[in-house]
């Protein structure tokens, strides 16, 4: 059981120094406490859309930041990892979000998930949803004994109102078909991060917030400038002070309430230890970030809770082969319909700012080789 300890440390930066500022970062959340070198450390990217957009993924300068203080502070075992999902692919998506230069310039592997082995696990802790939704819960064997660290950004979502440390767990502790979690998706992430308390020796979150995400998330966002790093070994603190910044209270977002009232975190942010900015600085911070929901989040909801209660027919439509038409429909609005419209105006804004002058000066590299990643069972 990993230990939780709910301090978050919060920096101001900027494109000149947010590389150095992501080790000053780490080291005031004190990560080298909780993240061991005895142990390999997994580094659990974020890849929420193929194609690259602000603030959906992780980006460059926040890889480096880690990859940098982990290589200065002798850290050996290090390997970076993201997943699929019926609408991602791990190898583009490191390519188009600039990931694998990175990797390669420190010497550590990029390993999707589709390629490792998983196992079932039979959780110590009382499960709320996970046997109801899944039947079963399977982790890669590499997480088990291993660190891991987090790298979300400040975003939206409009299915868990913000997306954090606690979201990004998802996309390393289910396979492909994780859509279904979103009929109970609060109670999924809670249950997810009893598991990683279960699995990791330690837990750490760096969340990137130099460029945010607001509205439509946590694909089809308006990119906000934030110019703020965060970092704690408590993912629940972590996504609530993240939350409290982008205007919301965090314990009126279930998936952060819950944790807290399970002793998972803590999700109050009068009771976390706030460090690298003093209390007016903070206070200063309020995003004013709203959610919206885009029409795929939109009728995925209304379609799960309309049919809910027939079962025959919630099954035909999300665990038969008629659910490819809405993978279909997903991939052709925001990749055809979306993307080549209001977002390439919104990349074209992001890239008159110093942060987007900062993205284009990472390199993609070549193009990489890659055998055909594996196709997950999406039913």
């Amino acid at each position: 059981m990993s230990k939780v300890d709910s301090k978050v440390s919060i920096l101001k930066t900027s494109p000149e120094t947010v590389v150095d500022d992501y080790k000053e970062l780490m080291h005031l959340a004190d990560y080298d406490k909780i993240v061991s070198r005895e142990n390999e450390t997994i580094l659990k990217l974020n890849l929420s859309w193929t194609l690259f957009y602000p603030a959906c993924s992780t980006p460059p300068w926040q890889l480096e930041g880690v990859l940098k203080t982990l290589e200065d502070d002798g850290f050996q075992d290090v390997v970076a990892v993201e997943n699929q999902t019926v609408v991602t692919h791990p190898w583009k998506g490191a390519y188009l979000n600039k990931w694998l230069p990175l990797l390669e310039k420190y010497k550590r592997e990029f390993q999707p998930l589709t390629d490792v082995e998983w196992s079932v696990y039979e959780p110590k802790s009382e499960m709320m949803v996970m046997d109801e939704i899944f039947g079963q819960v399977l982790v890669p064997k590499m997480f088990y004994g291993n660190n891991v660290i987090h790298f979300p950004t400040v975003k939206t979502h409009g299915h868990t109102t913000t997306t954090g440390s606690m979201k990004n767990a998802f996309g390393g502790l289910i396979p492909k078909y994780r859509h279904h979690a979103h009929k109970k998706i609060h109670e999924v992430l809670v249950d997810l991060l009893a598991i990683q308390r279960e699995i990791h020796p330690g837990i750490f979150t760096v969340m990137d917030g130099c460029v945010c995400g607001d509205g439509a998330g946590p694909r089809t966002m308006d990119p906000y400038v934030g110019n703020v790093v965060l970092a704690s070994g408590d993912p629940v603190a972590v996504d609530a002070l993240a939350a409290k910044i982008m205007g919301f209270d965090p314990l009126k977002i279930d998936y952060i309430k819950m944790a807290h009232d399970k002793g998972l975190g803590m999700g109050d942010v009068d009771q976390i230890e706030v460090v690298g900015l003093d209390d007016k600085e903070l206070q200063g911070l309020n995003f004013g970030f709203h959610v919206d929901k885009s029409p795929v989040i939109k009728w995925d909801q209304r379609l799960r809770k309309k049919t809910m209660g027939i079962k025959w027919l919630h099954h035909l439509l999300f665990n038969s082969p008629i659910f490819k038409t809405f993978i279909f429909a997903s991939g052709f609005y925001h990749d055809k319909l979306w993307y080549p419209t209001t977002g390439k105006k919104n990349i074209g804004q992001f890239k008159t700012t110093e942060w987007g002058k900062l993205f284009d000066a990472y390199e993609y590299g070549e193009f990489p080789e890659f055998k055909e990643v594996k196709e997950w069972n999406p039913y």
